[in-house]
């Protein structure tokens, strides 16, 4: 992600903290929880030309308002107070992709929002010389098989590393670097799936994290925003004492098995996981800098999803 890219999504996490606590505010008691996270958010917010502020304010402002309807929690008018905050990066790193955190204490209950700026991305992961993804993913420890098989390809990556190469130089990436790499993490995941039947489980898990939540897009062409539910462990729109859901969330079932895996047609750096339930992602490979290095970064992009997550597309007016 570009630096004008990660500037403009901590400020659409500054105004999205910022309008919700003032929404909330006017019915409740709530608090934001000032941090290193939330202080480079305002900084962010700060740079941003007049015209981009007015632009993330309507986004924000528009999806607000169903939030509250999907989660009676949060207006629940009670003596306890609600805290917001902005999650620091650490925290994202450690299984958490949830990038607004709302809060009450006093009765154990939490949800989170993970936002979008006109991106549909969900994870950054790499593949690297001595990177183990099968244990960080979902628990199983990569083969000896699957070391032996990428050891040449980042033994070349380091000779060309040494060399100041850029990527561009390289005569053949696709043939020499992104093919077998992409085989030998096919296979690998195959051979775990074989070993534990819980993969294609854990590796939603891994890719969407380990709490529920609410994914918050602005779309700024379409001058929308799209929020989808992420209530994959019945973590969300929970009934306050008073109050029910005025929008109804389903649970959405995990995966169980893996349908296909294998590379997108006609692509060289591209491949296409479906699993049951309706889950599909698309993992892209490639090289995060101009110059060689010995990781490379996936692109990872939900292609397909179960009809129990809930898209709603909220209008600027």
């Amino acid at each position: 992600m570009s630096d004008n890219s990660n500037n403009q999504g901590r400020a659409y996490e500054y105004i999205c903290l910022i309008t919700l606590h003032k929404e909330i505010s006017s019915i409740r008691k709530a608090e934001i929880k000032i941090n290193s996270a939330y202080n480079a958010a305002e900084h962010a917010w700060k740079s941003m030309s007049d015209e981009f502020k007015e632009l993330l304010t309507q986004s924000a402002k528009a999806a607000v308002s169903t939030i509250l309807d999907m989660e009676p929690m949060i207006i629940e008018n009670s003596d306890d107070i609600l805290t917001l905050h902005i999650q620091t990066d650490s925290e994202g790193k450690e299984g958490d992709v949830r990038d607004i955190v709302i809060a009450r204490k006093d009765v154990k209950w939490e949800i989170g929002l993970s936002l979008k700026h006109n991106h549909f991305a969900v994870k950054h992961s790499r593949l690297a010389k001595s990177l183990d993804f099968g244990k960080k993913w979902f628990g199983i420890a990569c083969s000896e098989t699957y070391w032996n098989d990428i050891k040449p390809i980042f033994d070349y990556l380091s000779q060309q590393k040494a060399q100041n190469k850029n990527w561009n130089e390289l005569p053949s990436k696709d043939e020499t670097v992104y093919v077998p790499l992409l085989r030998a993490f096919i296979d690998e995941l195959n051979r775990s799936n074989k070993i534990d039947s819980s993969v294609p489980k854990k590796m939603v898990e891994y890719l969407l994290g380990e709490f529920d939540f609410y994914k918050v897009i602005s779309i700024d062409s379409k001058r929308l925003t799209r929020i989808q539910s992420y209530n994959l462990h019945g973590q969300l729109n929970h009934s306050s004492k008073t109050i029910k859901p005025q929008i109804h969330i389903p649970i959405a079932c995990l995966p169980t098995r893996i349908v296909n895996l294998e590379f997108k047609p006609n692509s060289t750096n591209t491949i296409e996981l479906y699993m049951d339930g309706g889950w599909q992602f698309s993992f892209r490979i490639h090289n995060a800098s101009t110059k060689v290095e010995t990781s490379l970064k996936f692109d990872i992009q939900i292609v397909g999803m179960p009809t129990t997550i809930i898209s709603i597309d909220c209008k600027w007016y």
